[in-house]
């Protein structure tokens, strides 16, 4: 695409990006949205499997046939695409309101999360309680990045459904009950 220029003879546009008169004018555009969404999507990804390794090393056996079905999750109902080839046919503007729509409800539950990851009865609880307060800044960055972005692709895009989590917040008391509901609100993420 062949760079154009901005009404102001002073400012110039690529694709990409933006440059004014003066330095702080300078704003990205488009492909490097788009990029460092992909590494934040990446690195929740990332951080959550790494998370639930951590959590497996001490999971107890019965807490595998204790947890909750996949289909008990507060955003189960949100369906997406279930591989690339589906993705590929969904639209930009239904993706887009899919993702947002995750990353804010998922909002409380990683509030949730990061607060019993304080008193977690887990041998790498402050590993652990770190890689909750990760997740919380880059879902957050990720989701002010794919506001502006939507913002950019119109009202389509900006559709947005909100899960309410309807979780009571009491993981138990018992060491077992609070591992197992830590585990599955973090697997419900995943």
């Amino acid at each position: 695409m062949e760079p154009r220029t901005a009404n102001s003879s002073s400012q110039w546009c690529g694709w990409w990006l933006c440059v004014g008169p003066f330095p702080s004018e300078t704003w990205w555009t488009g492909p490097d949205l788009l990029d460092r969404a992909s590494q934040r999507s990446d690195k929740l990804h990332s951080l959550s499997t790494l998370l639930t390794q951590e959590l497996d090393t001490h999971f107890p056996p019965i807490g595998r046939m204790m947890m909750p079905r996949p289909d008990m999750c507060h955003t189960s109902s949100l369906q997406g695409p279930k591989d690339k080839d589906q993705a590929l046919q969904v639209s930009d503007h239904s993706l887009m309101s899919l993702v947002r729509s995750l990353l804010q409800s998922w909002r409380d539950p990683l509030l949730l999360l990061s607060a019993h990851s304080n008193t977690l009865p887990h041998p790498a609880q402050s590993s652990i309680a770190s890689k909750i307060q990760e997740l919380q800044e880059n879902s957050k960055s990720l989701g002010d990045g794919l506001d502006i972005l939507s913002g950019r692709m119109g009202p389509a895009a900006q559709v947005v459904s909100i899960l309410p989590y309807q979780g009571t917040g009491d993981f138990g008391q018992d060491k077992i009950s609070k591992l197992i509901n830590f585990q599955f609100l973090l697997s419900c993420f995943r």
